[in-house]
Protein backbone atom coordinates (compact mmCIF):
# COMPACT_ATOMS: atom_id res chain seq x y z
CA UNK A 1 0.00 0.00 0.00
CA UNK A 2 1.50 3.31 -1.11
CA UNK A 3 -0.91 5.50 0.82
CA UNK A 4 -1.51 6.00 4.50
CA UNK A 5 -4.09 3.57 5.89
CA UNK A 6 -7.46 5.06 6.84
CA UNK A 7 -8.80 4.17 10.28
CA UNK A 8 -12.46 4.48 11.24
CA UNK A 9 -12.75 5.66 14.87
CA UNK A 10 -16.19 5.26 16.45
CA UNK A 11 -17.05 8.43 18.35
CA UNK A 12 -17.89 8.31 22.05
CA UNK A 13 -20.60 10.50 23.60
CA UNK A 14 -21.32 12.31 26.85
CA UNK A 15 -23.61 9.62 28.26
CA UNK A 16 -23.05 10.94 31.80
CA UNK A 17 -24.66 14.29 30.94
CA UNK A 18 -27.47 13.60 28.55
CA UNK A 19 -25.86 12.03 25.50
CA UNK A 20 -26.47 15.14 23.41
CA UNK A 21 -23.00 15.44 21.85
CA UNK A 22 -20.07 13.38 20.67
CA UNK A 23 -17.20 13.48 23.13
CA UNK A 24 -13.99 11.68 22.12
CA UNK A 25 -10.43 12.21 23.28
CA UNK A 26 -8.06 13.78 20.77
CA UNK A 27 -5.47 11.31 22.04
CA UNK A 28 -6.80 8.54 19.80
CA UNK A 29 -6.39 10.68 16.70
CA UNK A 30 -2.95 11.92 17.73
CA UNK A 31 -1.78 8.36 18.37
CA UNK A 32 -2.97 7.14 14.98
CA UNK A 33 -1.46 10.14 13.21
CA UNK A 34 1.88 9.55 14.91
CA UNK A 35 1.75 5.90 13.87
CA UNK A 36 1.23 6.91 10.25
CA UNK A 37 -2.51 6.66 9.63
CA UNK A 38 -5.37 8.99 8.74
CA UNK A 39 -8.05 8.79 11.44
CA UNK A 40 -11.71 9.65 10.85
CA UNK A 41 -14.37 10.05 13.56
CA UNK A 42 -17.48 8.00 12.80
CA UNK A 43 -20.96 9.15 13.94
CA UNK A 44 -23.87 6.91 14.87
CA UNK A 45 -25.36 6.34 11.43
CA UNK A 46 -26.25 2.65 10.94
CA UNK A 47 -26.71 2.98 7.17
CA UNK A 48 -23.02 3.88 6.83
CA UNK A 49 -21.64 0.63 8.21
CA UNK A 50 -21.28 -1.37 5.00
CA UNK A 51 -19.68 1.52 3.12
CA UNK A 52 -17.27 2.21 5.98
CA UNK A 53 -16.14 -1.40 6.14
CA UNK A 54 -15.50 -1.29 2.41
CA UNK A 55 -13.66 2.05 2.34
CA UNK A 56 -11.57 1.94 5.54
CA UNK A 57 -8.51 -0.17 6.35
CA UNK A 58 -9.07 -0.66 10.08
CA UNK A 59 -11.46 0.01 12.96
CA UNK A 60 -10.72 1.55 16.37
CA UNK A 61 -13.32 1.03 19.09
CA UNK A 62 -12.62 3.61 21.79
CA UNK A 63 -13.39 3.77 25.50
CA UNK A 64 -16.83 4.73 26.76
CA UNK A 65 -19.59 3.90 29.21
CA UNK A 66 -22.68 2.61 27.43
CA UNK A 67 -25.25 -0.05 28.21
CA UNK A 68 -24.35 -3.46 26.83
CA UNK A 69 -26.91 -6.29 26.35
CA UNK A 70 -27.80 -8.18 29.52
CA UNK A 71 -26.67 -11.48 27.98
CA UNK A 72 -23.11 -10.18 27.85
CA UNK A 73 -22.93 -10.29 31.66
CA UNK A 74 -22.62 -13.16 34.09
CA UNK A 75 -25.88 -14.48 35.47
CA UNK A 76 -27.60 -11.99 37.78
CA UNK A 77 -25.59 -8.99 36.61
CA UNK A 78 -26.36 -6.20 34.14
CA UNK A 79 -25.02 -2.87 32.93
CA UNK A 80 -25.26 0.17 35.16
CA UNK A 81 -24.68 2.61 32.28
CA UNK A 82 -27.15 4.55 30.12
CA UNK A 83 -28.30 3.23 26.72
CA UNK A 84 -26.63 4.69 23.63
CA UNK A 85 -27.20 4.77 19.88
CA UNK A 86 -23.51 3.92 19.69
CA UNK A 87 -24.12 0.25 20.52
CA UNK A 88 -25.84 -0.92 17.33
CA UNK A 89 -23.51 1.04 15.05
CA UNK A 90 -20.41 -0.22 16.83
CA UNK A 91 -21.53 -3.84 16.75
CA UNK A 92 -22.21 -3.58 13.01
CA UNK A 93 -18.82 -1.99 12.37
CA UNK A 94 -16.85 -4.41 14.51
CA UNK A 95 -18.55 -7.44 12.97
CA UNK A 96 -18.11 -6.01 9.49
CA UNK A 97 -14.40 -5.31 9.82
CA UNK A 98 -13.77 -8.70 11.43
CA UNK A 99 -15.73 -10.49 8.69
CA UNK A 100 -13.41 -8.89 6.13
CA UNK A 101 -10.41 -9.68 8.36
CA UNK A 102 -9.47 -6.02 8.51
CA UNK A 103 -7.61 -4.92 11.67
CA UNK A 104 -9.68 -4.14 14.76
CA UNK A 105 -8.36 -2.55 17.95
CA UNK A 106 -10.62 -2.27 20.99
CA UNK A 107 -9.75 -0.03 23.92
CA UNK A 108 -11.56 -0.39 27.27
CA UNK A 109 -15.24 -0.49 26.18
CA UNK A 110 -13.96 -1.72 22.81
CA UNK A 111 -12.07 -4.64 24.34
CA UNK A 112 -15.15 -5.70 26.27
CA UNK A 113 -17.28 -5.60 23.12
CA UNK A 114 -14.69 -7.56 21.15
CA UNK A 115 -14.66 -10.23 23.82
CA UNK A 116 -18.43 -10.45 24.33
CA UNK A 117 -19.09 -10.74 20.60
CA UNK A 118 -16.94 -13.88 20.79
CA UNK A 119 -18.43 -15.63 23.79
CA UNK A 120 -16.87 -13.82 26.75
CA UNK A 121 -18.88 -12.57 29.71
CA UNK A 122 -18.33 -9.59 31.99
CA UNK A 123 -19.29 -7.98 35.28
CA UNK A 124 -20.60 -4.47 35.82
CA UNK A 125 -18.41 -3.78 38.88
CA UNK A 126 -15.14 -5.68 38.99
CA UNK A 127 -14.19 -4.47 42.46
CA UNK A 128 -17.45 -5.79 43.92
CA UNK A 129 -17.33 -9.04 41.94
CA UNK A 130 -13.64 -10.03 41.99
CA UNK A 131 -12.21 -10.85 45.45
CA UNK A 132 -9.06 -8.86 46.13
CA UNK A 133 -9.27 -6.75 42.99
CA UNK A 134 -7.83 -3.27 42.78
CA UNK A 135 -10.00 -0.18 42.35
CA UNK A 136 -9.70 -0.03 38.56
CA UNK A 137 -11.98 2.98 38.21
CA UNK A 138 -9.45 5.61 39.29
CA UNK A 139 -7.84 8.05 36.92
CA UNK A 140 -5.03 8.83 39.36
CA UNK A 141 -3.90 5.23 39.78
CA UNK A 142 -1.56 2.94 37.85
CA UNK A 143 -0.98 -0.77 38.24
CA UNK A 144 1.24 -3.37 36.64
CA UNK A 145 0.13 -5.81 33.97
CA UNK A 146 1.81 -9.13 33.21
CA UNK A 147 1.96 -10.19 29.58
CA UNK A 148 1.23 -13.80 28.65
CA UNK A 149 4.22 -15.25 26.82
CA UNK A 150 3.80 -16.68 23.35
CA UNK A 151 0.99 -14.34 22.31
CA UNK A 152 1.20 -11.93 19.40
CA UNK A 153 0.54 -9.04 21.74
CA UNK A 154 3.47 -9.99 23.97
CA UNK A 155 5.70 -9.83 20.88
CA UNK A 156 4.39 -6.34 20.09
CA UNK A 157 5.15 -4.95 23.53
CA UNK A 158 8.46 -6.75 23.88
CA UNK A 159 8.46 -6.85 27.67
CA UNK A 160 7.00 -9.11 30.34
CA UNK A 161 5.36 -6.43 32.46
CA UNK A 162 4.78 -2.70 32.69
CA UNK A 163 2.59 -0.17 34.49
CA UNK A 164 -0.67 1.06 32.95
CA UNK A 165 -3.44 3.53 33.71
CA UNK A 166 -6.91 2.32 34.71
CA UNK A 167 -10.32 3.88 34.02
CA UNK A 168 -12.84 1.02 34.09
CA UNK A 169 -15.50 -0.37 36.39
CA UNK A 170 -16.61 -3.22 34.14
CA UNK A 171 -14.35 -6.12 33.16
CA UNK A 172 -14.31 -9.42 31.33
CA UNK A 173 -14.29 -12.36 33.74
CA UNK A 174 -15.20 -15.36 31.54
CA UNK A 175 -13.56 -16.16 28.20
CA UNK A 176 -14.28 -18.52 25.31
CA UNK A 177 -12.18 -20.72 23.03
CA UNK A 178 -12.25 -17.94 20.42
CA UNK A 179 -10.39 -15.51 22.69
CA UNK A 180 -6.88 -15.63 24.14
CA UNK A 181 -6.05 -13.62 27.26
CA UNK A 182 -2.79 -11.78 26.60
CA UNK A 183 -2.33 -9.79 29.84
CA UNK A 184 -3.61 -9.71 33.40
CA UNK A 185 -3.30 -7.23 36.22
CA UNK A 186 -1.50 -8.07 39.44
CA UNK A 187 -4.93 -8.90 40.90
CA UNK A 188 -5.69 -11.34 38.08
CA UNK A 189 -8.16 -9.12 36.24
CA UNK A 190 -8.07 -9.56 32.44
CA UNK A 191 -6.27 -6.60 30.90
CA UNK A 192 -5.83 -7.59 27.24
CA UNK A 193 -7.10 -10.12 24.70
CA UNK A 194 -6.62 -11.18 21.08
CA UNK A 195 -8.47 -13.32 18.54
CA UNK A 196 -5.99 -15.83 17.09
CA UNK A 197 -8.29 -16.56 14.14
CA UNK A 198 -7.89 -13.01 12.77
CA UNK A 199 -4.86 -11.26 11.32
CA UNK A 200 -5.21 -8.44 13.87
CA UNK A 201 -8.03 -8.29 16.42
CA UNK A 202 -6.82 -7.11 19.81
CA UNK A 203 -8.22 -5.41 22.88
CA UNK A 204 -6.69 -3.51 25.80
CA UNK A 205 -8.35 -2.54 29.05
CA UNK A 206 -5.96 0.36 29.64
CA UNK A 207 -5.80 3.56 27.58
CA UNK A 208 -2.63 3.57 25.45
CA UNK A 209 -3.56 6.92 23.88
CA UNK A 210 -2.76 8.51 27.26
CA UNK A 211 0.72 6.98 27.51
CA UNK A 212 4.01 8.40 26.31
CA UNK A 213 4.50 7.16 22.76
CA UNK A 214 8.28 7.51 22.81
CA UNK A 215 9.01 5.51 25.95
CA UNK A 216 6.05 3.45 27.16
CA UNK A 217 5.76 -0.11 25.78
CA UNK A 218 1.98 -0.07 26.33
CA UNK A 219 1.58 2.51 23.55
CA UNK A 220 3.27 0.35 20.89
CA UNK A 221 -0.07 -1.17 19.99
CA UNK A 222 -0.85 1.77 17.70
CA UNK A 223 2.23 1.15 15.57
CA UNK A 224 1.31 -2.54 15.21
CA UNK A 225 -2.32 -1.70 14.44
CA UNK A 226 -1.47 0.82 11.74
CA UNK A 227 1.17 -1.51 10.26
CA UNK A 228 -1.45 -4.25 10.00
CA UNK A 229 -3.94 -1.83 8.42
CA UNK A 230 -1.34 -0.85 5.82
CA UNK A 231 -0.78 -4.35 4.50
Amino acid sequence: MNRKPKIAVIMDENTSSGGDRYDTSKGYFSALDRAGAFAFGIPYAPDMADDLVEEFDGFLSVGGRIRFPAEWYVEGDQSQYPPSDRLAVEIALMRGFLARDKPVLGICNGMQMLGCLHGCRMVSDVRASWPGSLDHDRGDMRHDVQMIGGTRMAAIFGTESFSVNTFHREALVETSNAVVVTARGTDGVIEAIELPSKSFAMGLQWHPERLDFASHPGARIFDAFVKAAGK
